[in-house]
């Protein structure tokens, strides 16, 4: 099956202190590093990313698709005083769940410097203003504290709890209002 590509597929952003491309195999020896990250596994869970050929084609599979398809996806974050990839966000189509859903993560030694509300906020913008998306929910494991002010900081407010298709995990659901 041929997608066709999103003419917007190809956007990079910038925050005040970040560039945001769409995340391509060329970023699998991150991808691997992140999603394999203690901290990722606890909140996130495990995508079952073990090798740095799994990373590439979980970008491939996952993440290429939806953004050539819708022009939005997933964001490789990179800072934009020393060039390092820190972290990723992302619009995201998940099993489950009507509304899209935003997500992050970061690296543990980059987060509590605000890049995550930084990146996410430049996110839902573009997702609501270039895209048109009427709502966004967020997913956040129940003992993710810092996520769940960040979600509710974006605007985003407790609606209820789920459990996604396949999981056992109820989860806090955010949305837009």
């Amino acid at each position: 099956m041929s997608l066709k590509k999103h003419p917007n597929a190809d956007n990079t952003y910038e925050t005040e202190r970040l560039i945001l491309r769409p995340m391509s195999a060329e970023d699998r020896d991150f991808i691997f590093e992140l999603y394999n990250r203690p901290k990722f596994i606890q909140h996130i869970g495990n995508r079952n990313v073990n090798t740095a050929e799994d990373a590439e084609k979980y970008i491939l599979n996952r993440f290429a698709p939806q953004i050539e398809r819708l022009g939005y996806g997933n964001y490789l974050l990179i800072t934009k005083d020393n060039n390092e990839k820190v972290g990723a966000v992302g619009i995201f189509e998940r099993e489950g769940l009507d509304v899209v859903d935003i997500g992050y993560s970061l690296l543990e030694e980059f987060e509590g410097k605000g890049y995550a509300f930084e990146a996410a906020q430049k996110v839902k913008s573009i997702g609501m203003d270039e895209f048109g998306l009427s709502k966004i929910s967020a997913i956040i494991s129940k003992d993710n504290l810092s996520s769940q002010k960040l979600i509710e900081k974006l605007g985003l407010k407790f609606m209820k709890y789920v459990t996604l298709p396949g999981e056992t995990e109820e989860l806090n659901y955010y949305e837009t209002e």
